[in-house]
């Protein structure tokens, strides 16, 4: 199941309404952009959570500054499963807006990009954009997105006063994370790991965040994995997840309210120190900061460790893109086209960071971070900088998933099925997927 952050996670599900924001229109072509004459308005489709909605206002706001002939109206659409049906729909309808944001890796490849997108291969600042990231919005070596957002990483978010007060160091192996949580709960007054089940998508982070370890054992898992020639049931590397999920339950480490918690009591958790650790996307670390300030000094991150310390890494998701649909045409595709160019920018990665703090590093080339980037953020760069510390989600480097992963994973994580079975049971439920994608050897 793809992490939406919001969920690039990350988060996630809400109903939506439409939002405008509208900037006054100008005149395209009135200075140096072409000849013509007239303004163009531009409709542009983004997810309906918070940060998503800032952010889109702020580039929307800071593009009409800089080309006032061309305004930028947004409309927003639900996350999770609804929100990628709508944009089948739109699409397939051909009443998709002007442009749209939507998912990277296996999601874009579903929506039949050389049918339904307009190709940006040969525009200049594509040689600007993270090779990583390239792949990821590529088909049929095509290009067809710009990134939106930064990097994610699928990591623990920690308590830095917690792990002050109890003297703990940073764990590169599981056998340390999970002594470190003895101490916590030893101590009391902490949940030594906090599981926000209430929103079932936040369960899986133990799995899909596990990535870079499983790749570390076996480098072709994914190969295998698509080819149906490796299963999580029957890896041992990839059936750690399941088991880590499984184990932290177990122990008696997960907060007393996992069942019914969200995202929002979750981070609330972390941000006071009620909760030591919280396996998250990095992308929830601006809506907490929004929310709780002083999360930005008080709230770090590290890779989920897995069994080896010297192969210690951070699996990492790479942002979102914005598309122009097929259907957009004439001054409103050279309109488009301008703003994908302003986006893939230092200037609009500079608009994103006013809208808040990033998610991770940049996928453009000669992008900053900005000054007050929180702590969590800063601590994934190290994992980027050091050749082979960080590695892409499964999802990126397969089209293989499946749509019941995370009431696997709540229900592994809530002592009702053990592990090796909930990761049997996810096997099945990729195998319809695979099927329908006509992939080989399914």
């Amino acid at each position: 199941m793809r992490f939406r952050p919001g969920a690039s996670g990350l988060a996630l599900l809400a109903v939506s309404s439409l939002t405008l924001a509208g900037c006054s229109a100008g005149s395209l072509g009135s200075s140096s952009d072409s000849g013509g004459k007239g303004s163009v308005e531009l409709t542009y489709l983004i997810g309906n959570q918070d940060q998503d909605v800032k952010g889109a206002n702020q580039l929307a706001k800071d593009f009409h500054a800089k080309y006032p002939n061309i305004t930028i109206k947004t409309e927003t659409r639900p996350a999770g499963t609804e929100g990628d049906n709508i944009v089948k729909t739109r699409l397939s309808t051909g009443d998709m807006p002007d442009v749209f944001n939507y998912n990277s890796g296996s999601l874009f490849q579903a929506i039949a990009p050389q049918k339904n997108l307009v190709p940006i291969t040969d525009e200049p600042y594509v040689k600007d954009l993270d090779e990583n990231f390239k792949k990821t919005v590529t088909a049929d070596n095509q290009v067809y997105g710009v990134p939106v957002g930064g990097f994610q990483g699928g990591a623990v978010l920690y308590s830095i006063p917690v792990y002050t007060k109890l003297g703990l160091k940073i764990p590169k192996t599981w056998a340390e994370f999970m002594a470190n949580n003895a101490k916590i709960k030893a101590a009391g007054g902490v949940a030594p790991v906090i599981q926000t089940y209430g929103e079932t998508w936040t369960s899986q982070l133990f799995v899909l965040g596990d990535f870079h370890n499983v790749a570390a054992v076996e480098p072709d898992f994914a190969d295998k994995y698509t080819k149906n020639q490796a299963k999580y049931a029957t890896s041992p590397a990839a059936l750690k997840g399941f088991e880590h999920t499984e184990a932290v339950h177990d122990a008696g480490y997960e907060n007393k309210d996992f069942a019914s918690a969200k995202l929002p009591d979750g981070l609330k958790m972390l941000a006071t120190g009620k909760g030591a650790h919280y396996p998250m996307l990095s992308g929830a670390v601006a809506n907490m900061v929004a929310t709780y300030p002083d999360a930005a000094k008080t709230v770090g991150l590290f890779a989920l460790p897995g069994d080896d310390a010297s192969t210690n890494g951070l699996t990492v998701w790479t942002p979102g893109a914005d598309y122009i649909p097929k259907t957009t045409t004439g001054d409103k595709l050279d309109a488009a086209k301008k703003f994908l160019a302003f986006i893939a920018s230092p200037e609009g990665c500079d608009s994103q960071n006013k809208a808040g703090a990033p998610t991770g590093p940049y996928a453009v080339k000669g992008c900053s971070l900005g000054n007050d980037v929180p702590q969590a953020i800063k601590d994934m760069q190290p994992y980027l900088d050091k050749p082979g510390a960080s590695s892409l989600a499964l999802e990126f480097l397969s089209p293989v998933k499946g749509p019941s992963l995370e009431q696997i994973t709540v229900e592994v994580g809530s002592g009702i099925r053990k592990a090796k079975d909930g990761a049997a049971r996810y096997d099945d439920d990729v195998k319809k997927q695979a099927q329908q994608l006509g992939l080989a050897g399914w």
